[in-house]
């Protein structure tokens, strides 16, 4: 009897034209996988209105100003994320920022805490917060919707309570938080230094995918497609960093933002709890099947969520010096989850582009920041981020249909 042929393996394919690259690359976009490339698009239409608009836009004043401003919004972002990762929704992210900040402001200034334990009583209320949402939510049953509704109206409530009648609490001007939120400044050959790191690391990362996929038999990319990219990436960030330091340079509260949303970029892609957020946000009962333990997948998400939004509360009070009834209430809440959806995270859970709140954070914040610069009014602002995150949402939407039709 003779055994039956055994085919050979077949070899990793690899697009090695640009023309095969850039027909690959089409071939995927067909497909519903568009990448960061909406994002891209909307950041230049962005800087080419509003410098058109207003020549001092781009200047290296306003650029510091607007690391400054997306430090906390960034935050709050990468939390929100993860809740909607799980097809989920936190309506009380910005009641526990403002929480966290009457906290911190009450603990340093009313009893004298010392400023790094006021930031962590701070910070760990909102752990608490989340972990009592979360249990109710898991434990329960009650819908997310449901749980972060009402915990909105409370802890807003609770934040004036902390408050009491003062209203207004401010940090000493010359105090270390607001020192380190306002005029603290990496110095120069330190930026430089990262700006060349951080392509340098992608350039890296980018070959040790190439090198897993091409042991795996899977088509990989052509070797000269991330070189390409990390060169690129190398001048840009080398202008950027070159333009910041005609002002004051590069904020410590932005390079933390960007620590957040890399710490979290990996948590998500590169551990089993991060493969377990995906498994349950794509498929919860498949992911229960599998032995994934969703109620504590849940109530950590939760967790982490409102953690970040008082780490947001915090670094917001900080910059600012002062907390009041009013913080962490406006536009906080929509622009968090505005940020995460037009940065790539689906509202449909277990799925979101790399850097979603880093990038989405620039976005929203560049519409605040120009239509500030021109001057317009509130409700001006409110119609136009609206206007944005209703296009985002609209694109996810055409996005998941197309990626179901091709199967994927």
């Amino acid at each position: 009897m003779t055994e039956p042929a055994v085919p050979p393996p077949t070899p990793a394919t690899e697009l090695s034209s640009p023309k095969e690259a850039v027909g690959g690359w089409l071939q995927t976009l067909r497909t519903g996988d568009i990448g960061s490339l909406p994002i891209i698009i909307g950041l230049i239409l962005i800087v080419i209105v509003f410098q058109s608009l207003n020549p001092t836009f781009l200047n290296a004043f306003n650029l510091v100003n607007l690391c400054l401003q997306i430090a906390a919004l960034g935050i709050m972002a990468t939390g929100i994320t993860l809740v909607l990762m799980l097809g989920e929704i936190d309506l009380s992210i910005g009641s526990v920022s403002g929480l966290a900040a009457a906290v911190l402001l009450v603990t340093h200034v009313n009893h004298g805490y010392a400023p790094l334990l006021a930031v962590l009583v701070a910070v760990l209320v909102g752990t608490l917060v989340g972990l009592i949402q979360g249990s109710i939510f898991a434990k329960i049953g009650v819908p997310s919707f449901i749980v972060t509704l009402a915990g909105l109206l409370i802890w807003q409530g609770v934040q004036l309570r902390v408050l009491g009648e003062q209203g207004t609490i401010n940090l000493p001007p010359a105090g270390t938080l607001v020192r380190w939120a306002q005029f603290s400044f990496v110095p120069r050959w330190l930026a430089i230094t990262l700006a060349a790191l951080a392509p340098l690391l992608y350039l890296l990362l980018s070959l040790l995918t190439r090198r897993r996929r091409a042991a795996a038999e899977l088509p990989v990319t052509p070797l000269w497609l991330p070189i390409a990219v990390a060169v690129i990436l190398l001048v840009l960030l080398q202008l950027v960093v070159a333009k910041l330091y005609l002002d004051r340079g590069v904020p410590w509260t932005f390079v933390f933002m960007v620590l957040v949303v890399v710490f979290f970029d990996w948590l998500l892609r590169r551990t089993a709890y991060g493969r377990k957020i995906f498994a349950v946000g794509g498929n919860i009962e498949a992911a229960r099947r599998a032995g994934i333990n969703v109620d504590w997948i849940r109530i950590s998400v939760f967790a982490l969520c409102s953690t970040l939004a008082a780490v947001s509360g915090v670094v917001a009070a900080m910059r600012l010096g002062f907390a009041n009834q009013q913080s962490g209430s406006g536009e906080t809440l929509i622009n968090a989850i505005a940020a995460a959806v037009i940065g790539g995270t689906s509202l449909f859970g277990g799925r979101t582009r790399r850097y979603a709140p880093l990038l989405g954070a620039l976005v929203i914040g560049s519409i605040a920041n120009g239509l500030e610069l021109l001057s317009l009014s509130s409700d001006v602002r409110l119609i136009v981020t609206g206007t944005v995150l209703l296009a985002a949402v609209v694109i996810d939407a055409l996005v998941q249909r197309s990626r179901t039709s091709h199967g994927r």
